[in-house]
């Protein structure tokens, strides 16, 4: 089986290291560990036009990512808490899936039908839980299926510098959830791969 992961960083990349990568690549590992091998895309290197059309035309390069979204049977998307929201760069990704509300088979099901989606948040402010919830139904909306505890976090002291990059060791905690993740995130995806959803219409 194949993951993608969709950094919504707004770094690009060669400058700064990325706290979201850092949880994207722990993520990743445990999904390896579930025999899922996975590639992360950092969506701010791409031309992303605005817009809700699977194809914006102008050089726009969403529609390469969306190929490869549609390849995966694993989708993560990854941000950053900026200002209590996820980036701006996250929410363009979900912004250009809106297209998929459109694009049906034959029986009535979304693109992404058959696919399962997870999410992971960093930052150094709260608002993890309220990031996930905007993700986690966005990605639903769209024809995601989310598995049981479907997100891997991390938040910092608020008003603090220290980001998730930095830190020496990897809490416990966080290395907890993002096995859960991964575990609970595979095995519904072997399961949908399988058996794949009914026919809506």
């Amino acid at each position: 089986m194949k993951a993608i992961a969709l950094n919504g960083t707004l770094k690009k990349s060669g400058g700064e290291p990325s706290s979201t990568d850092k949880m994207l690549e722990l993520i990743l590992g445990f999904l390896r560990n579930e025999g899922v091998v996975g590639e992360t895309i950092r969506l701010a290197d791409y031309r992303i036009e605005p817009g809700v059309k699977s194809d914006e035309g102008n050089g726009d390069e969403w529609p390469g990512i969306r190929k490869r979204i549609l390849d995966a049977d694993i989708l993560i998307l990854g941000t950053p808490i900026w200002l209590g929201q996820p980036s701006s760069v996250a929410k363009r990704a979900l912004e250009r899936m809106d297209a998929f509300l459109s694009e049906k088979d034959d029986g009535g099901r979304m693109a992404p039908y058959g696919r399962v989606a997870a999410v992971a948040v960093v930052g150094n402010e709260d608002g993890a839980h309220h990031v996930s919830a905007e993700l986690y139904q966005a990605l639903n909306d769209v024809g995601f299926t989310l598995a049981p505890n479907a997100v891997s976090y991390w938040v910092g002291e608020a008003m603090q510098g220290k980001d998730f990059k930095d830190l020496d060791k990897v809490p416990e905690a966080v290395i907890s959830a993002a096995k859960m993740l991964a575990r609970n995130t595979a095995h519904l995806a072997r399961i949908l791969r399988a058996e794949g959803f009914p026919a809506v219409t």
